[in-house]
């Protein structure tokens, strides 16, 4: 079972960080999704970014909702994305934007609430 993308690299300031990712196309998010043109679904890509937000910002708290999401270019299997994540703690705000190269992705905001 795979679970997360390859991490080529990471770069991490005070309230934001820089992955580099290569969307392994053996994944488990590609199965079934979808047959003959598989896709990294956007429910896992949010996951994913409150999972790293998390694992390298430090962010705490449990989601809560969404805001300005965008889907705008589907990302393929074995693709190379950046992610860029930036928190806002005033806000428990955490912004995120997967690119590649010239390519937008997605964006938006997730929004945070006191951890449970």
């Amino acid at each position: 079972m795979k679970r997360e993308p390859k991490l080529i690299r990471v770069q991490i300031q005070e309230h934001s960080a820089n992955l580099r990712l290569k969307i392994d196309s053996e994944l488990d998010d590609f199965k079934g999704h979808f047959e003959g043109f598989p896709i990294f679904p956007g429910v896992r890509q949010i996951d994913l970014a409150l999972l790293y937000a998390k694992r390298y910002l430090a962010v705490k708290g449990d989601f809560s909702g969404m805001e300005s999401i965008k889907f705008q270019n589907p990302i393929l299997p074995d693709a190379l994305v950046s992610l860029t994540l930036t928190w806002h703690p005033e806000k428990s705000v955490l912004h995120f934007i997967y690119q590649s190269q010239e390519t937008p992705h997605a964006s938006g905001r997730i929004l945070l609430c006191e951890e449970k």
